[in-house]
């Protein structure tokens, strides 16, 4: 049996990889463009929701790739540089004092009030990629958000203020 491996580009912050086990796990790569990898183990009920994940550095990845027996492929994700004109990406913080602590995506309807999507949350080492509408905010995570320029901002305005 032939693994399938999707790619997906994450404009301004690198690709994902996902495959599906034989067993039926779905399992990615998160690969930024500054070397972090995040490997993501997805829920077994809902293939879109992340189960569990592990922050690896550059070279950490070259070591998990070295005991699977991989090709030295990291190097090229370390140095990707994936931009698509007219997009903006950027990692927005909630700060500690943000009316967003505590509060959920849904909740903060922030793509309706910006037209800009949060396609993935980090949580001290872990990574919320796609987060569900229900997705609680917490002080000190980081948002990653893609639009315009101008939606980007807004988003930046909008967990400034409230």
């Amino acid at each position: 049996m032939e693994v399938e491996v999707e790619e997906t580009r994450l404009p301004g912050i690198g690709l994902r990889h996902d495959f599906v086990t034989v067993q039926g796990r779905r399992i990615g790569v998160v690969s930024q463009r500054n070397g972090v990898r995040h490997v993501v183990i997805y829920d077994e009920e809902d293939s879109d929701a992340c189960a569990a994940t592990v922050e690896l550095t550059s070279e950490e990845s070259e070591v998990v790739a070295e005991l699977l027996g991989a090709p030295r492929i990291t190097e090229r994700f370390a140095k990707l540089r994936e931009q698509v004109e007219g997009l903006a990406t950027d990692g927005l913080p909630i700060a500690p004092g943000s009316p967003f602590v505590n509060a959920t995506l849904g909740d903060t309807a922030i793509r309706t009030r910006t037209g800009a999507s949060v396609v993935a949350a980090l949580r001290g080492d872990e990574v919320f990629a796609s987060p569900a509408p229900d997705f609680r905010f917490r002080a000190g995570d980081r948002l990653i958000v893609v639009g315009t320029k101008d939606g980007v901002s807004a988003v930046r305005a909008l967990l400034a203020s409230g």
